[in-house]
């Protein structure tokens, strides 16, 4: 067993289930997202991108690039939630947090296809 492919493969899932954990509850109903899981997928997706740059395939192309939509999505998400809470006068309205949770599932769409990339190629692998 590999250790560095362990640890990559760990981590790639580790963003899929941290994401997956944020946006699931209502979709406008702030009490069911925490800023915290948030935080961390941001957190967990970045170390996973930084996993996936090292890699000069074309499936690594493939990872990275997924990585960074999701990297994207999930910023998106921090900045709407920071503007509505630190800027504006509205704070967590059900239409901001409505906002959020569609920019995360679309972060989360990109984990899942990571993961999906992921375990065809490790299927396709030759010993």
């Amino acid at each position: 067993m590999n250790l560095e492919k362990v640890i990559f493969g760990f981590f790639i899932v580790l963003a899929l289930t941290v994401n997956f954990g944020f946006v699931m509850g209502d979709i406008d109903n702030p009490l069911h997202h925490s800023v915290y899981e948030l935080s961390a997928a941001i957190l967990v997706n970045f170390f996973a991108t930084g996993l996936k740059l090292g890699d000069r395939s074309h499936i690594g192309a493939v990872l990275l690039a997924t990585s960074l939509v999701a990297d994207l999505q999930l910023i998106a998400a921090a900045v709407v939630w920071t503007l509505a809470v630190h800027v504006s006068d509205s704070s967590l309205t059900p239409e901001v947090m409505a906002s959020i949770v569609s920019l995360t599932a679309g972060a989360l769409v990109a984990n899942i296809v990571s993961v999906v990339v992921l375990v065809v190629d490790t299927v396709n692998a030759r010993r």
